[in-house]
């Protein structure tokens, strides 16, 4: 056998005609129903005239990296030679910038195919300090996600994410614990855990990628450079008082969030953590530098 063909890189795969339009309809389902799981999606997809059986609904949902929010056997499971981590923030007050963020990633359709996006956010402002879209879902692209904010940002004192493979991985880890930051995980089956970020997902696909419709990946790129800028610095958010993630993370005044603590232990509060302005643009006190976005091709 050719030493070369074993050992070749080999390119994704490409997707049929007929699942392309199945992963289209379940984007949109599950984006606006996120508990739906494999039986409500295969009931919603034949509802719509497509035949399909729960097999292949359930290999689609794991392409594209979802699960129902309903807790379920195997749903959350970590890769099992990382290491796992406690989540932190169950009852903490959220008081100022880079106090914790979050990252996670989501599927983001195309014209023909498919990519994924990764961002990192600030829960205090809800600022997205740093993102990164790829055509495959492994840890490089999120690492880099996660080195370009530490680097215009700072560090924060919590880094929460969910339990995939891509934020356990040990390059992952390992650029979290050599800058002292602490690591929570959500816990199985609560996605309301990690709600900040699972709520820009939705502002996302329906204030640019439905409407737009992306041919190619330049085009994506520019969309979404576009788009995080408008987030950041123009648009109104209801939490922040309508208030801009750019403004409040720059003056450390009307933000804040905490995740309920269901189970009556009140987790203490963060300790201090490293100050915007100390990352403001030389020159020019309280602005701070966008958030940064790039692309990973395989």
């Amino acid at each position: 056998m050719c030493r070369s063909t074993v050992y070749a890189r080999q390119a994704p795969a490409r997707a049929s005609e007929g699942d392309l339009a199945l992963l289209r309809l379940i984007d949109e389902e599950y984006t606006r129903h996120p508990f739906y799981g494999s039986r409500r999606m295969k009931a919603y997809l034949c509802g719509q005239g497509h035949p399909v059986n729960r097999k292949r609904v359930q290999r689609l949902m794991r392409q594209l990296g979802l699960a129902g929010m309903a807790p379920g056997p195997n749903t959350s499971r970590p890769h099992p030679r990382h290491e796992a981590y406690p989540y932190l923030l169950r009852g903490v007050e959220v008081e100022r910038p880079n106090q914790v963020w979050s990252t996670d990633i989501t599927y983001i359709r195309m014209a023909r195919g498919f990519v994924y996006l990764v961002a990192v956010m600030d829960w205090y402002s809800r600022k997205v300090l740093a993102w990164r879209i790829s055509n495959t879902q492994d840890a490089a692209f999120c690492v880099d996600c996660l080195e370009e904010a530490l680097r215009h940002f700072g560090t924060p004192q919590i880094f929460n994410s969910d339990q995939g493979a891509q934020f356990t991985s040990e390059a992952f880890t390992e650029a979290l614990k050599r800058r002292g930051i602490r690591i929570s995980l959500d816990g199985r089956g609560r996605a309301a855990d990690n709600i900040f970020v699972e709520r820009l997902w939705r502002s996302v696909k329906y204030e640019e990628v439905y409407l737009k419709d992306y041919a190619s990946v330049p085009e994506l790129l520019l969309g979404l450079t576009t788009y995080f800028e408008f987030y950041n610095g123009e648009r109104p958010h209801q939490s922040l008082a309508d208030g801009t993630p750019n403004r409040v993370y720059a003056t450390g005044q009307g933000g804040g969030a905490r995740i309920v603590d269901t189970f009556g232990k009140e987790a203490g509060t963060a300790p201090a953590a490293s100050s915007p302005a100390d990352q403001a643009i030389p020159g020019e006190p309280g602005r701070q530098p966008p958030c940064r976005g790039s692309v990973a091709i395989a």
